[in-house]
């Protein structure tokens, strides 16, 4: 991914004199309701007794609308930069379920944060700037830095997690910056398994298929996208043939921003998003990276700063209105991503980002733009795993992030609604339901009721 202004181009970073303090706060919303005494209609001119039960009922009433204390009062509405909770007390139209929100946690740094890998509901790894990598085996109480020796110049932008023990961990930057080291213990040593020697080359994302085999991906050279491949989980890596890559666009390349930009979905499915060129498209091949087909998508595109920032895939769903006017062989070969989300548009502080999010359930054959899409650019995105399903009211519920807040869809990405105001660059979800954002000064938190 470029720098503005300079040969190559990426999304700012924080500098490495940047230092900020993450503040926490939380909204109480409290509602008083009051209830008035009833008349008995068949009697008009009450008896001595009933006037005296109905001047009871009457005070009860008036007691139960006034608070007995100042502390009962509904407290006014404050924001805070960096809430502690950040729930709305909105429903998802249902008028059952309210919306998550984000749990600030304390991540011990103030790096911005653009890799995320989470495990479970009680790991996940972190990476970003000045070579910072973090790990949390408690569900986030506390975060653990094990940041490789020597790392402080690297740029991490991208972290693969398999457990709490392995991770593959990418530098992104020109020549000899992009780089992969692994750790097998936990970030107790780590490993150096990859170096890129090609000046030409910037690599921006990584991504696994499963714990043996994966992908990487560098910018354009020679006018086709580099993917680097893996099957030994990581531990050495090897340039795929170019003869089934099409040809990147005049100006075209990957955005370094969240590690998202080359995601997979099941054993064989990976898609890769592009940005800067004339138009934006989003490149899917579904026999590991040997061939590929670009689509093109809605997304703001024809600038540098523009085009998909993060994609997000998952396996598809099982009901019949999905895939009863394909044949079996289509189903077949969409049984894995046949979902998938893009997000994007301008990464640029108040530049207007239209469209910036479009849907596929063809696993990418085609896209159509959100009906209602995100007010802003967003960098992230990630399905919400099923242990949400029932939190939220649906099955096809993700959420988008990104510098001025976090969306969610409960509709595959048809609409997005704003959850949350604060400033996230990546997010990812494990399968038993532990979701976790990152971003700017080391700002980390998870995802809670």
């Amino acid at each position: 991914m470029r720098r503005l202004g300079n040969k190559r181009r990426t999304v700012p970073t924080t500098r490495k004199h940047d230092t900020g303090t993450v503040h926490s706060h939380s909204h109480s919303h409290s509602n008083v309701t009051s209830a008035g005494p009833g008349a008995d209609p068949e009697d008009r001119r009450p008896s001595p007794r009933r006037t005296a039960r109905l001047l009871a009922v009457a005070l009860t009433a008036l007691a139960s609308a006034v608070p007995a204390h100042a502390s009962e009062a509904p407290a006014p509405r404050t924001p805070a930069p960096v809430p502690t909770v950040s729930a709305s007390a909105d429903t998802l139209g249902t008028g059952q379920s309210p919306l998550p929100g984000w749990r600030s946690q304390d991540s011990g740094v103030t790096v911005r944060l653009r890799g995320l890998a989470a495990v479970d509901r009680r790991t996940a790894w972190a990476a970003g700037s000045q070579g910072t990598v973090l790990r949390t085996t408690d569900g986030g109480a506390h975060w653990r830095t094990v940041s490789p020796p020597g790392a402080a110049d690297l740029e991490f932008r991208d972290i693969e997690a398999f457990d709490a023990r392995r991770a593959v961990v990418l530098a992104i930057g020109e020549g000899e910056a992009s780089r992969m080291l692994r750790t097998e213990d936990g970030g107790a040593t780590w490993t150096e398994v990859f170096r890129n020697t090609d000046p030409r080359a910037f690599y921006d994302c990584v991504a696994f298929f499963d714990d043996r085999r994966g992908l990487a991906m560098s910018d354009p050279v020679d006018g086709k996208y580099r993917i680097l491949s893996t099957r030994d989980g990581g531990r050495s890596w090897r340039v795929l043939p170019d003869t089934g890559m099409p040809p990147a666009l005049p100006g075209e390349a990957g955005f370094a921003a969240s590690g998202q930009c080359l995601v997979t979905s099941g054993p064989r499915d990976v898609w890769l998003a592009t940005g800067g060129g004339a138009r934006a498209r989003v490149l899917r091949s579904t026999d590991r990276g040997h061939t590929w087909r670009a689509t093109e998508l809605s997304l703001p595109a024809g600038d540098p700063a523009r085009g998909v920032f993060a994609l997000a895939f998952r396996d598809s769903d099982s009901d019949s209105s999905d895939s009863s006017d394909r044949g079996s062989s289509d189903r077949d070969r969409d049984r894995h991503g046949a979902r998938g989300i893009a997000v994007g548009g301008d990464y640029r502080t108040g530049q207007p980002s239209p469209d910036a999010a479009a849907t596929t359930r063809d696993g990418g054959r085609s896209w159509r733009p959100a009906d209602r899409p995100p007010p802003a650019y967003r960098s992230g995105a990630a399905w919400l795993p099923a242990p949400w399903a029932h939190r939220v009211g649906s099955r096809h519920a993700a959420l988008a992030v990104g510098p001025t807040g976090t969306d969610l869809t409960t509709d595959g990405g048809r609409t997005w609604r704003p959850m949350d105001t604060g400033s996230y660059d990546t997010v990812d979800c494990a399968p038993d339901g532990g979701c976790w954002a990152s971003g700017e000064k080391g700002r980390v938190a998870r995802l809670t009721r």
